[in-house]
C-alpha cells in the first residue's frame, strides 16, 4: 500500500514572531494585547518602584504601521500592515513596543538552526518561515499504531519541540504533499499548531476557505474573483477550464485550476540568490523636497548607507540603482538607472540615486522614500552585458535615460 503523501513537504511558520520575541523580553505582558511597530521613544521605562512603564497605542501620533501584534491584539482586529492610528482606534489600551530587528534576526537564525539539526533540506522564505522537504527523512513513512501518517506527525512534533527548546518560541507546522497546501495548512491551527493533510482532505479542509488563502491570489485577483461570484477555493475548483479561460488568460486560468485542486509540483529550493536589496522609510509627517530639504537629505543618505551596508555584509554588488517615492496623494513613483561597474559603495549609490531623483516631479509632499540596488552579483564576477536578457528570457525593464532627463547642471535635490 502506497503512503498517503508521495512527497512530504512541511511549512513552518513562527507564531506572531516579532511579538513573541518581545514577550520573551517582557514576560509580564504575556496574555495582553500588544503591538510591535513603535520607535525608540516607545521603549519601556523603568520606574522608581522597579516596574516598567509601557507605552500605549492610544498615545501614538504618527504615520507608522503595525509590524505585528499579539493574538490578544488580533482579537480586536489589529493586524500587521494596519496603520497605527487605525489600530489605536480599535485597541487604544494595547501596549506599544519598539522594533528590534537585531533580536528578530538572532532568533530567526536560532530557529532555522534548530530545524536544520533534524531536517537539512530547507528553503528559507524569510525571517519567520521556511519550507522543509521531509520526503527522505528516516522513519517519516512509518505507520504508528493504525495511523499511516504517524511517522509524519511524530517527526513534525520533534521539529516543533526542537524549535521551542532552542528559542523558547512556538511555531505552527503544516505538512502536505506540496508547498502550496503546506503554506495554507500551517495557518489552519495557529498558534502552536500542527496540521497534516493529504489530497483526500482538500474537499473538507481546503475548499471551504476563502480564495485569498491561496498564496499568489492578492487583493486585485481576489476582487476579480469576487466580482465573478467566486468566494471560496471550492467555488473556484468547481469552475472548469472553459469557464476560466473566458475570464482569464490561458496561463492564469491553468494556474487557478491547478491551485484550487491542490496541484503544485514546485521543489523545495535550498539556495537562491537575491534579486535586489532595498531600504525605505515612511515619515511621521509629509515632507517637502524644498522646505524639508535638510531632513530629507539626511534620510536619503542614511538609506543609501544602509543598503550599501546590507550589500557588503551579504557579499553583493549591484548595477541598477533606483528610488521609490510615495506622495501625499498615495501615488507611488519609481525610477532607476544602471551603471557600468557594479558597486556597494554608499557614496556612489547616493550619487546615482540622486540622479534618479532629478527625473521626478517633486512638487507634492512625500510620505515615503526608498532606495533599491538590483542586478546583483558577487564581487569579481563578470557583469552581464548591458541590455542582455535576464534569466527566463525577460528583457531588462530599466527605462532608457533620455537626454532631457539627465540635467547634469542641476544639483542633487536633497
Amino acid at each position: 500500500m502506497s503512503h498517503p503523501l508521495p512527497r512530504v513537504i512541511a511549512h513552518l511558520d513562527m507564531d506572531a514572531f516579532y511579538a513573541s520575541v518581545e514577550l520573551l523580553r517582557y514576560p509580564m505582558i504575556r496574555g495582553l494585547a500588544a503591538v510591535v511597530g513603535g520607535g525608540r521613544r516607545h521603549t519601556p521605562v523603568m520606574q522608581e518602584d522597579g516596574t516598567l512603564k509601557f507605552a500605549r497605542l492610544e498615545d501614538y501620533v504618527g504615520r507608522g504601521v503595525v509590524t505585528t501584534s499579539t493574538y490578544e491584539a488580533r482579537a480586536f482586529g489589529v493586524f500587521s500592515g494596519m496603520g497605527m492610528m487605525k489600530a489605536a482606534a480599535l485597541a487604544p489600551h494595547a501596549i506599544l513596543l519598539p522594533m528590534d530587528f537585531d533580536s528578530y534576526r538572532l532568533y530567526s537564525r536560532k530557529f532555522k538552526a534548530a530545524v536544520a539539526e533534524l531536517a537539512p533540506v530547507i528553503e528559507d522564505r524569510g525571517i519567520d518561515e521556511i519550507y522543509i522537504d521531509l520526503t527522505d527523512v528516516p522513519g517519516i513513512r512509518d505507520t504508528i499504531g493504525h495511523d499511516p501518517l504517524g511517522g509524519v506527525r511524530a517527526f513534525a512534533h520533534e521539529l516543533k519541540n526542537n524549535v521551542k527548546r532552542a528559542t523558547g518560541l512556538t511555531c505552527s507546522v503544516g505538512v502536505t504533499p506540496n508547498k502550496l497546501l503546506s503554506k495554507i495548512a500551517s495557518e489552519l491551527d495557529k498558534p502552536n499548531g500542527l496540521t497534516v493533510l493529504t489530497m483526500e482532505d482538500i474537499p473538507t479542509r481546503i475548499w471551504p476557505l476563502p480564495v485569498r488563502r491561496i498564496n499568489g491570489i492578492g487583493p486585485k485577483a481576489g476582487a476579480r474573483l469576487d466580482s465573478l461570484d467566486i468566494h471560496t477555493i471550492g467555488e473556484l475548483a468547481a469552475r472548469d477550464m472553459a469557464w476560466l479561460t473566458q475570464h482569464f488568460t490561458v496561463n492564469t486560468a491553468q494556474w487557478l485550476h491547478d491551485v484550487s485542486h491542490g496541484i503544485d509540483d514546485r521543489p523545495v529550493v535550498t539556495s537562491s540568490e537575491p534579486v535586489s536589496m532595498s531600504r525605505e522609510t515612511t515619515f511621521d509627517r509629509d515632507l517637502h523636497a524644498k522646505r524639508d530639504r535638510a531632513e530629507l537629505g539626511d534620510v536619503f543618505t542614511q538609506l543609501c548607507t544602509q543598503v550599501a551596508a546590507d550589500l557588503s555584509r551579504k557579499g553583493y554588488v549591484g548595477r541598477t540603482i533606483g528610488i521609490k517615492l510615495r506622495f501625499d496623494d498615495f501615488k507611488t513613483v519609481t525610477r532607476d538607472q544602471s551603471i557600468t561597474i557594479p558597486t556597494c559603495d554608499p557614496a556612489e549609490i547616493r550619487q546615482v540615486a540622486g540622479q534618479c531623483l532629478k527625473r521626478v516631479d517633486l512638487t507634492r509632499r512625500l510620505r515615503l522614500l526608498g532606495v533599491r540596488v538590483g542586478s546583483l552579483s558577487r564581487p569579481g564576477a563578470a557583469p552581464a552585458a548591458r541590455g542582455a536578457k535576464k534569466s527566463g528570457g525577460q528583457a531588462s525593464t530599466a527605462a532608457p535615460r533620455r537626454a532631457e532627463d539627465e540635467r547634469p547642471d542641476e544639483p542633487t535635490l536633497f
